[in-house]
């Protein structure tokens, strides 16, 4: 017997047969078994989903000796002779070779006559949307009032050629794609039939690649069985086929999350040296980082991922958040589109290596944007009034609105911008403490976390006196004398994690994690050792701290740079704690900013303006000169 492929050997004989069309069966079965039978069909939707499949189980199922019934026979003569397609009565007609309106003509020659053996004369016209405008033009009249015996069905995967005159005379059934789940059944149980073993993670990458068509997922399914000697498995499909894997794709991704190019690229030449070509390997690079992007996003779906989630390296999700694994797949992507028209193609995926090894440093709109807000803040905290930064409408009738102040209202415009806005306070909800273990998904607080621990001392921090202190100003304004001291402080309540709730400040209490007690001479320089290895700007900031005071139930001490204020005013929860830890009691801490030892304020020369001086610090700029 000769062989047949699975695609015309599965083909649905009867509705019951079809896959992921319930609503199209259910409703053809029903309007069958009511006698409610229209004269014009239109069956739309991809290639290989059923269309043809179903106009021939609906010409059976109008034409079967024991019916017209939901469900043909399949045995009865009029059956059989629609399956072989050799029935006089259902005619099927490519419409992508008859599309001339002679063509059509001829179809109206023969509707006069009726059907020879069958019921029902069935045209099944496949492709319709081919059919010239002259030959829609003369179908017109015929599909509007055709003989009672005759049923047209049109099937067609691109509905939007189809005229609307024709589709207003028909009834319309949009087919959809399959399931990979049902996709992954259905390959099941034709691998069983045929005496094949094979692996789940093999047929649900069949079932993926077949992009939801059904026909398309048996004909993959007899490629690859055929060289899998009966046992079929992923490993034998990236093989044959060309494929990376995922397996292969790991080391590489990883050398790039490390920052070693120079491995990325031995390791990608290994590849490309086996055989693979770089837009195969470009695809299955990209199809892996949209899988990172899923499991990043809490996704583990097997059907989704097309494998195993134990196949992706657990050192690259925690290497890169999501926002840099995003812009990974469209290095990705833009490679694929740019290959095409690229002087050398390997020179171009090895420029996205490169980009992908210093994707880490990757600063999206949105962190540069709370870095912004954070630095005006900071500049404006000072002037009497909140801050504001301008934001979108909040729809788009406010855009409608008229007035002399332009488009938008003033509550439009802006919105406050205040320290608890900055930390993260907003809508009446308290912002996340402040810890080591920053939240890598938020685009805001790894921005924080890269702002705090980025910057590092250029020489070895000194202790400031009065002749080696920079200029620095307050920020809320020049200070007015050499010797004053600002009011600004803040006093941290010591958290419940080192006090009992009936201790209060100043009671000795054991604090887990401090095997000794540290005397508050030597406090200083405890937390600058303890900071050093967690929060080095914390540990600077504090080494260039002065005039510590133990007042008992509360800490004291003072800097003379507002930004190193507004720096240590961000941790000072986390400083109470540790403080608390070295001295054995539950204590606050007190921040003060001193800028009597300003070289400026010492020697009368001219200040720098507090904006400038916090912008200079901020990004470590340096000022050419003062106006």
């Amino acid at each position: 017997m000769a062989y047949e492929v699975t695609a015309t050997r599965k083909r649905p004989q009867r509705f019951e047969d079809m896959i992921g069309q319930d609503f199209v069966v259910a409703t053809l079965q029903k309007s069958i078994a009511a006698g409610k039978i229209a004269h014009a069909y239109l069956f739309s939707g991809p290639r290989g989903c059923g269309k043809t499949s179903s106009a021939r189980i609906l010409a059976k199922a109008l034409n079967c000796d024991t019916g017209p019934g939901a469900t043909p026979c399949g045995i009865c003569p009029s059956c059989v002779e629609i399956t072989r397609g050799a029935s006089l009565d259902v005619i099927e007609i490519d419409g992508a070779s008859n599309t001339s309106v002679n063509d059509v003509r001829q179809i109206k020659d023969e509707v006069q006559f009726p059907p020879n053996s069958c019921r029902y004369k069935v045209y099944i016209i496949d492709e319709v949307h081919m059919l010239s405008t002259s030959a829609f033009n003369a179908l017109l009249k015929t599909i509007e009032e055709p003989p009672p015996y005759v049923i047209f069905i049109f099937a067609t995967t691109e509905l939007h050629k189809v005229p609307a005159t024709i589709k207003s005379r028909c009834q319309q059934f949009n087919f959809r794609l399959v399931p990979v789940e049902q996709l992954k059944n259905v390959l099941s149980v034709a691998a069983a039939e045929t005496g094949i073993q094979a692996e789940d993670e093999a047929l649900f990458w069949i079932a993926r690649e077949a992009t939801g068509s059904v026909r398309d997922a048996y004909t993959l399914f007899d490629q690859v069985t055929s060289f899998s000697d009966g046992f079929l498995t992923f490993e034998k499909i990236r093989d044959k086929l060309g494929l990376v894997g995922v397996d292969r794709i790991n080391p590489v991704v990883e050398a790039c999350a490390e920052r070693n190019l120079q491995t990325a690229l031995l390791l990608l030449d290994d590849i490309l040296q086996s055989g693979v070509s770089i837009e195969q390997f470009t695809v299955d690079v990209a199809d892996y980082f949209r899988n990172l992007l899923l499991i990043k996003s809490g996704i583990t779906r097997e059907s989704l991922l097309g494998q195993s989630i134990d196949r992706f390296s657990p050192k690259i999700l925690a290497a890169w958040t999501t926002i840099q694994i995003e812009r990974s797949l469209g290095i990705m992507l833009q490679l694929f589109r740019d290959i095409r028209y690229s002087l050398d193609p390997r020179y171009e995926l090895e420029l996205a290596v490169s980009r992908l090894s210093w994707i880490s440093d990757y600063v999206s709109s949105a962190e540069m944007k709370a870095a912004i807000v954070q630095a005006r803040s900071l500049l404006q905290g000072g002037s009497g009034s909140k801050p504001t930064v301008p934001v979108p409408p909040a729809s788009p009738r406010s855009a409608m609105k008229g007035g002399d102040s332009g488009p938008f209202s003033d509550a439009d415009r802006s919105v406050p911008v205040t320290p608890e806005t900055v930390r993260g306070e907003t809508n009446g909800m308290p912002a996340e403490e402040s810890d080591t273990e920053e939240r890598i998904d938020n685009p805001f607080a790894a921005f924080k976390e890269r702002l705090r621990n980025g910057y590092r001392a250029e020489a070895e921090p000194v202790r400031p006196t009065a002749s080696n202190v920079p200029p620095s100003v307050d920020a809320a304004g020049p200070v007015s004398s050499a010797t004053t001291v600002s009011s600004i402080s803040l006093v941290s309540p010591v958290p419940p994690s080192f006090v009992e709730t009936d201790n209060v400040p100043g009671d000795s209490v054991p604090i887990a994690g401090f095997p000794e007690a540290v005397s508050f001479d030597r406090l200083q320089e405890s937390l600058v050792s303890y900071f050093q290895n967690t929060k080095n700007m914390v540990a600077t900031s504090l080494f260039q701290s002065f005039e510590w005071k133990d007042l008992g139930t509360t800490v004291s001490f003072a800097v003379d740079k507002p930004f190193v204020y507004n720096f240590l005013e961000q941790d000072h929860k986390l400083i109470a704690e540790v403080v608390s830890g070295f001295l054995r009691r539950a204590v606050g801490i007190e921040i003060r900013i001193d800028s009597s030892r300003s070289p400026a304020s010492s020697n009368g020369e001219q200040a720098v303006p507090p904006q400038v001086e916090l912008l200079r610090q901020m990004f470590r700029g340096t000022i050419a000169g003062v106006k």
